[in-house]
């Protein structure tokens, strides 16, 4: 069976919005989240912050219950990429794209069904916020990880170019 080729445009439920930076004479001040602003599926139960080194990715992988909510601030740069797998959604199969960071300020809320990975692409590491709207691995890590794993996957179908 061959495999319906990608389309790229917006993904139905992937939220990017542009982040502000308030800047003053003590240094900058960037809103990553507000409850006012998010809808309550998506309001966050856990957050951490990563390093990413230059040239390196993180993912793809998806969710199949958890929305990830990413800020993506600097220093550095990332190139943010997302792929429709819900066979059910109005944009199944259609892919993102875009950098986001230091230059584009983005936070992006990320749907279940949704694959996305990031890698880094200036000379410096990007910083990547988390919040997720599930807890890793439930309480206490008991539970079974959600995650599905697209490392190893056809890479004509995820290009981390």
């Amino acid at each position: 069976m061959a495999i319906e080729p990608f389309v790229d445009g917006p993904i139905d439920g992937v939220l990017v919005r542009h982040l502000k930076n308030y800047t003053d004479h003590r240094g900058w001040l960037v809103e990553l989240f507000r409850h006012d602003e998010l809808d309550k599926e998506l309001w966050p139960v856990m957050a951490y912050v990563s390093s990413t080194l230059p040239g390196v990715s993180r993912g793809p992988h998806e969710h199949v219950d958890q929305s990830d909510g990413f800020a993506f601030i600097g220093p550095g740069e990332l190139c943010v990429y997302c792929w429709d797998n819900r066979p059910d959604s109005p944009t199944y199969r259609r892919r993102m794209k875009f950098v986001a960071g230091v230059s584009n300020p983005t936070a992006v809320y990320i749907p279940p069904g949704v694959a996305h990975a990031y890698r880094c692409v200036s000379d410096v590491p990007g910083m990547v916020f988390n919040a997720a709207n599930r807890l890793y691995a439930g309480w206490d890590k008991k539970e079974p990880v959600d995650e599905i794993r697209h490392e190893r996957d056809n890479p004509e179908l995820f290009p981390l170019d």
